[in-house]
């Protein structure tokens, strides 16, 4: 089984949509990347750090979903991250509300020795310093690191961004973080900017108007978003996007186009699944029929005789 390491925040997320809200629940990027990826046949481990007040119960959430915790970083005497946001009426845009990054503000990462060797790296938005120090601590280059990033690190600390983009191989940005990190307005011309820093693709999400991929050979791949009936909670569906996206290449061992627009799809699939209930309650759940139909109803809405 191919091993996949993920790095990211694991924190108390606190949601508030027009459809409810909740208390503290299980969150930060790691646990909906993990989650979307154990949906694939892959041996995932996150890379992360909580205080002593984070509950055996979320631990055992992602232990029964066979997500290996050894690189999870426990301080005893410190306190979990933790974020609250609330969303208009729409959900297209959220306030947030707090962010108390706590123990996550000391994160010094370390990857277990059995992971070390991963065949694919997923490193979850965090500060761009902590991602490139994760890829160093790997002992042999992974087939594929794939970075998340935002414009808060656009903003703030772009030497770093950009010297960390510069180790990777795929890049998962919004519209318009790609035009903020690219100068351009035009996506075609931004990916194409953007791609000369040394990525073998890049991803632009566009929401609910699906995904774009591109290669640094000039490839271009469109997934649309799923129709949905009901939008709970978009919390993490882009983490979950992530997790479908690295769990499926992972679980081929592949980097070729095909594979990778395959990926798309799988990430597509699983953001679909995060937004029906709050927080990672979806995932938690998912098995391998439901995932199968979902990819179904993708081939249906994009096949066509001409």
């Amino acid at each position: 089984m191919n091993k996949l390491v993920i790095a990211g925040s694991l924190a108390f997320d606190a949601i508030e949509t027009p459809f409810g809200k909740t208390d503290k629940i299980i969150g930060g990027a790691s646990p909906y990347i993990a989650l979307s990826a154990s949906n694939f046949n892959v041996d995932s481990c996150i890379v992360s750090v909580v205080g002593g007040d984070f509950p055996k119960e979320y631990f055992d959430i992602l232990s029964n979903k066979n997500i290996n915790v050894d690189g999870v970083k426990i301080v005893k005497e410190g306190k979990t991250m933790f974020w609250a946001g609330k969303y208009n009426q729409d959900m297209n845009q959220r306030t947030t509300l707090c962010t108390e990054l706590n123990v996550f503000a000391e994160f010094n990462p370390e990857v277990p020795q059995k992971y070390q060797d991963a065949d694919v790296l997923m490193l979850g938005n965090i500060t761009p310093s902590i991602q490139k120090a994760i890829i160093e601590k790997m002992s042999r280059r992974p087939k594929l690191i794939i970075m998340d990033t935002m414009n808060y690190w656009m903003d703030n600390t772009p030497n770093e961004l950009e010297e960390t983009i510069s180790m990777v191989d795929v890049l998962t940005i919004n519209d318009e973080e790609a035009r903020q990190l690219s100068g351009e307005f035009v996506l075609l011309t931004a990916a194409e900017k953007i791609l000369a820093k040394g990525l073998r693709y890049l991803i632009i999400k566009k929401g609910d108007n699906g995904a774009i991929l591109f290669s640094k050979k000039g490839e271009i791949f469109f997934a649309p978003a799923l129709p949905m009936k009901s939008v709970c909670d978009p919390t993490g569906a882009g983490d979950s996007f992530a997790g479908g996206f690295a769990g499926y290449i992972a679980s081929k061992g592949k980097t070729d186009f095909e594979t990778v627009k395959s990926a798309v799809i799988a990430g597509s699939v699983m953001g679909s699944f995060c937004c029906e209930r709050f927080g990672t309650e979806n995932l938690q759940i998912l098995n391998k029929d439901m995932v199968t139909n979902r990819v179904k109803q993708f081939e249906n809405l994009t096949r066509f005789n001409f």
